[in-house]
């Protein structure tokens, strides 16, 4: 391996790796604004000035260097202080001083680098450049006056997001980051450019003057916004949870997250049930805890197990599944399930509902065939990792389905179970990219396994999967699926399936564990309904 020394100490380092990683792996800190790990390499901030030997008797941007063998990395001489000072002054010529009013003020990358990379004074005493504000939809707040043009926001889009609706235009002084003809950002993952800001241009629109970092608690949780279980961090203070952010997880997330995920925590200050209610002529009233549970011992000693049932919802946790289980289970209950969109797996082995390639894993396929999902929509984050590898020229994508814009190019090969069947006796380019893959794969989502005929939708799938050796992924859309049927929250022998359930006489008594996505309008059941929100379920 290639060896250089940083400030006099010699690291071993990967070949192509750049002058800030090599100094990075030696400890030292290096500043930077534009420079970000997951986006392309920009060097225009020159912030991450270092001396290298040998080479030019002047600083170098260490971003865009390459490191080479016996390289000699100078990060802390009095030419990259001058220079660094330099450079800070140059970026806050134009910055206004609203520190006080800013947003991202106590978690800012202006600030600390200023403190301890800039002059303690400026020389600067003309008047400051002003910049039209602009519109980029409702989650993200816009103040470009204090944009530094790092173009963090603009490569995250166009790279990762794959919308390009974020760009930079003029030059010179003139120079803007803005949205084209003043659009929205049409990304489900937009909100992460308010992440990457490094300075207080890109904030969040509801959070806006909400509370300072240093007040809030930090609690690291996991998000049930969709099947993922991104990494996320929630920020509350006191009984108030007021953001959510991502957390680093390679495995997962990386470190994004989905718009859903971020701004749902809305949801938890309205319409919160707490207490019970008791509907009497067709309206809730309050009730006791005593009186609530009474009423439904009654009904539950009044009805035979054969005319009980309990549905899921897809948020409910795997802990009041299993307490549902147990309890249900003793008193002879059979009608049980947790898939409310009548999806057709739960009977089979464990891998035939899992997502076996897992999340970080799926990067090593070379083709994969989507079938009945657009992860687009049901997994953002997921969907940028199929994006970061169709990029990179190692992923072939065939769609089975919906048509929709999945941020990257696929080839589309019809939909239904038919057209699942046929593929294998079909002599297209797809077939033979397939048939020639190393690591073939198949997803299917909700769209496929949640029809009337899922059952052989799932079937078919699973034959493609087996005639090509592809390896079998199910992609949820619900939180809870995967737990619920971990459990065996399904019907058991003589059991009846959540639509059946939900239908006019089948039922005496029905349990809503926090399902509020399965019409129940028209059971004539005795309803009773377990859950936080007072939605469509309550």
């Amino acid at each position: 391996m290639p060896k250089a020394k940083v400030n006099g100490v010699e690291v071993e380092f990967e070949p192509g790796m750049t002058v800030l990683q090599v100094a990075e792996l030696a400890g030292e800190e290096i500043p930077r604004f534009c420079y970000h790990e997951r986006l392309s390499i920009a060097g225009n901030c020159r912030m991450c000035l270092v001396e290298v030997k040998p080479g030019p008797p002047k600083p170098q941007a260490s971003c865009a260097l390459p490191a080479s063998d016996g390289q000699e990395i100078i990060t802390n001489s009095a030419m990259v202080k001058k220079a660094r000072e330099g450079v800070m002054e140059f970026l806050l010529i134009n910055h206004p001083l609203d520190c006080p009013i800013c947003d991202q003020g106590g978690e800012c990358d202006l600030q600390d680098q200023a403190m301890g990379y800039g002059r303690d004074d400026s020389r600067y005493g003309e008047n400051k450049r002003a910049v039209e504000e602009k519109f980029m939809g409702p989650l993200i707040k816009t103040v470009m006056t204090r944009c530094i043009q790092c173009t963090r926001c603009v490569r995250f889009i166009t790279e990762v997001a794959g919308v390009p609706d974020i760009g930079l235009i003029s030059r010179g002084e003139d120079v803007e980051i803005t949205t084209y003809l003043d659009k929205a950002v049409a990304s489900e993952l937009s909100a992460n450019v308010i992440d990457l800001c490094p300075v207080g241009a890109l904030t969040s629109k509801p959070y806006a003057f909400n509370a300072r970092p240093w007040e809030l608690k930090k609690t690291e949780s996991v998000d049930v916004m969709d099947a993922l279980g991104c990494s996320i961090r929630v920020d509350s203070r006191g009984p108030a949870v007021l953001r959510v952010l991502p957390r680093l997880n390679e495995d997962i997330n990386e470190e994004w997250i989905s718009d859903k995920t971020r701004y749902a925590v809305d949801g938890l200050s309205r319409q919160r049930l707490d207490k019970p209610y008791v509907r009497e002529a067709g309206k809730l009233r309050p009730a006791s805890w005593a009186e609530a549970l009474s009423l439904v011992a009654s009904k539950l000693k009044a009805a035979s197990p054969d005319r009980i049932g309990v549905i899921a919802g897809d948020l409910q946790d795997a802990e009041s599944m299993k307490a549902a289980k147990d309890l249900f289970g003793s008193l002879g209950v059979t009608s049980l399930d947790c898939r409310q969109d009548g999806m057709a797996l739960g009977a089979g082995a464990r891998e035939t509902w899992l997502f076996n390639a897992t999340i970080a894993g799926i990067e090593a396929a070379d083709v994969i065939l989507f079938v009945g999902t657009n992860p687009r929509t049901e997994a953002p984050v997921l969907n940028a990792r199929f994006r970061k590898r169709w990029v990179a020229g190692a992923l072939e994508v065939g769609v089975i389905g919906e048509q929709a814009d999945l941020t990257f190019g696929y080839e589309y090969l019809g939909a239904g179970a038919a057209s699942l069947s046929a593929l294998a006796k079909s002599k297209s380019d797809f077939v033979k990219r397939l048939k020639d893959a190393k690591n073939p794969a198949i997803v299917i989502g909700a769209g496929a396994l949640g029809r009337a005929d899922g059952g052989a939708s799932a079937k078919a799938a699973a034959d493609v999967a087996k005639a090509f050796g592809m390896t079998w992924n199910v992609l949820h859309t619900a939180a809870s699926r995967v737990g619920g049927l971990d459990l065996g929250f399904i019907p058991g022998e003589g059991g009846k399936t959540a639509a059946e359930m939900t239908a006019k006489g089948a039922l005496d008594v029905l349990f809503l564990m926090g399902a509020d996505e399965i019409d129940v309008t028209a059971s004539d059941a005795f309803t009773v309904y377990m859950g936080t929100h007072g939605d469509a379920g309550a």
